[in-house]
């Protein structure tokens, strides 16, 4: 097997936890999804998960639900903060990182200007839609 294709298939097995995630939020009802791929901005992690919800209880359930998804699947996060306070709630599973956030606490932080050099990725469809963005899957940038 080359390097190509090793780096291939982690890079699929992180996604598809990444997606797992994403899923997990939706099942909550957790709005406004973007995934920032920071391979090339970062040593941090390779993708940025958001979320909002919009009260502090839905940012500790989207958490847990998360939380419990990825247990499924042999994924433990290195650390969480934040969670039961409910206001951000973040999930650091190494390759990825989870930020839950109280719709006025993602506002104010602004995650995704501060990294505004890292490209949004192209979500699935299904999960690509919230109903407070108004973006449609096919109006997300491809990069």
């Amino acid at each position: 097997m080359t390097h190509e294709t090793s780096s291939a298939n982690q890079d699929d097995a992180i996604w598809a936890r990444v997606v797992d995630c994403l899923e997990a939020a939706s099942e909550t009802k957790a709005t406004d999804p973007v995934v920032l791929d920071l391979r090339q901005a970062s040593h941090l992690a390779d993708y940025f998960v958001l979320v909002s919800a919009r009260s502090d209880t839905q940012v500790r359930a989207t958490a847990d639900a998360i939380e419990r998804r990825c247990r499924q699947a042999k994924a433990h996060p290195l650390s969480v903060e934040g969670a039961r306070h409910g206001q951000w709630a973040l999930l650091d599973y190494g390759d990825f990182i989870v930020h839950v956030f109280y719709e006025p606490v993602r506002k104010f932080y602004e995650l995704e200007r501060l990294w505004s050099r890292a490209p949004r990725c192209e979500l699935p469809a299904g999960l690509a839609q919230s109903p407070t963005s108004g973006i449609e899957p096919a109006q997300l940038p491809s990069r």
